[in-house]
């Protein structure tokens, strides 16, 4: 089915790298208007706007540089969001992990990553959804985790600030159905970005894991962003998608 993208505003939050830069791109691919926040890498995030201005002259890019970690900051973000005109989308990508054992959290550091995988996204979302509501129409998708979904030892902070952000949009989702706004979750396994970089000595013992037998691409992670902004995806709201080569299947059964 035929539809234009033309004139439409996406925000993509940590969208400078990873994850994120394949989203932005795969969504200007598709003629959307993008702006994307990031927090550090202003040169990598000067790079990218460079290359989509220059691709894509008839088409608006921005990038703003926000640290969702500070409450303060994420306030004037959306304050200036509220007085912009009608976003399409939000998509919340920016993320912090923790990687510690239940007994050794440290309640500081806790709150400072739920401020950024969860509170950021509901104070954004309280900035946009109005004039979403007014236009009926609008789309948000929170990337998530699995770990959210399947316990991993050593993950509990960083999958409580996901489920609390998977609950959040579920409800999203149900409050905003009526007037033609829809609210995802897509819940990635082990994607090929530098987060990962940290287990890379484990990587081969990782992807025998993984039935696909491999990491994802974060290209295809925007894919599925891609879909769930389209019109094609209307009738999708209050759903976790999981896109993990089928780790999330498998897991009852592998020894």
């Amino acid at each position: 089915m035929e539809h234009s993208n033309r004139g439409k505003r996406v925000l993509v939050t940590g969208g400078s790298r990873g994850i994120g830069s394949a989203i932005v791109r795969t969504l200007a691919a598709c003629e959307y208007d993008v702006q994307f926040i990031y927090r550090e890498s202003a040169e990598t995030a000067e790079t990218l706007l460079k290359e989509l201005r220059a691709e894509r002259p008839n088409q608006s890019f921005s990038a703003h540089k926000v640290d969702l970690g500070d409450r303060n900051a994420v306030d004037t973000l959306s304050d200036r969001l509220s007085e912009e005109e009608t976003l399409y989308a939000l998509v919340h990508n920016a993320g912090q992990s923790y990687d510690t054992l239940a007994a050794l959290v440290d309640q500081t550091r806790a709150e400072a990553i739920m401020q950024v995988n969860y509170w950021s996204l509901t104070r954004l979302v309280t900035a946009i959804i109005r004039p979403m509501m007014r236009a009926r129409s609008g789309r948000i998708i929170s990337i998530g985790s699995i770990t959210a979904l399947h316990g991993v030892p050593g993950n509990s902070i960083y999958a409580s600030t996901k489920g609390a952000a998977l609950s959040y949009m579920r409800t999203l989702a149900v409050e905003l159905a009526p007037k033609g706004i829809t609210a995802n979750t897509i819940a990635p396994g082990f994607v090929d970005t530098d987060l990962l970089n940290l287990y890379a000595d484990h990587r081969e013992t990782i992807e025998k894991q993984i039935p696909v037998g491999r990491y994802a691409q974060p290209a295809e992670v925007a894919e599925l962003v891609r879909y769930l902004l389209s019109p094609e995806a209307a009738y999708v709201s209050g759903s976790v998608v999981p896109i993990d080569g089928g780790l999330m299947a498998s897991l009852g059964g592998r020894r």
